[in-house]
């Protein structure tokens, strides 16, 4: 299935993933900006971080971030592009355990390497966290907790595909009281 939203054209479909690990999903929603179908311009990085940024901006719950925090793999490129179109900095969370002080460990259930960190005193910031898409919401539940945790303000959660095949967005504004933008719904 294709969506296809009139004011960007952004696109994304599922794809069944071959040899995948039990717990792991085995669907892949992909999209224009992970560059698996075809080449990324540079121009849609910009295009699709600055219609992600004019979402959250035009959404009901909308709160101004002082950081951008992204989820290693699929989100790093939504949050770079959200940075360059918003002007917002941005932090990354990582699938490495490293030796570094303040980080917060949460976990991506779905993934043969489940555990992922987020770097940086993070305490009282007001954060937007960014994914390229999200299905059942766990990961960035799972993150929402450990921030709250370390009284960090999670202004809300913004992806470009919000895969409906999962119940992502009632956990998380529901649940969780996080808003919930995405571009595209499949």
């Amino acid at each position: 299935m294709t969506t296809t939203p009139h004011h960007l054209g952004y696109h994304a479909r599922r794809v069944r993933r071959l040899n995948v690990a039990a717990q792991s999903r085995d669907v892949r929603i992909v999209h224009p900006l992970d560059g698996i179908d075809q080449q990324v311009e540079p121009t849609a990085l910009l295009r699709a971080g600055s219609a992600l940024w004019r979402s959250w901006r035009r959404h009901p719950a909308f709160a101004t971030p002082e950081l951008l925090l992204g989820l290693d793999a699929g989100g790093i490129l939504p949050t770079i592009a959200v940075a360059l179109a918003s002007g917002v900095p941005y932090r990354l969370a990582w699938k490495l355990d490293l030796d570094l002080p303040s980080k917060l460990r949460f976990t991506e259930p779905h993934a043969q390497r489940s555990d992922v960190f987020a770097y940086g005193d993070l305490t009282g910031k007001k954060v937007l966290l960014i994914d390229d898409e999200t299905t059942t919401g766990n990961t960035l539940a799972n993150l929402v907790s450990e921030l709250r945790g370390a009284a960090v303000e999670v202004v809300g959660a913004v992806c470009l595909i919000e895969d409906t095949t999962g119940d992502a967005r009632s956990l998380l504004e529901d649940s969780l009281e996080v808003p919930l933008c995405t571009l595209t719904r499949i």
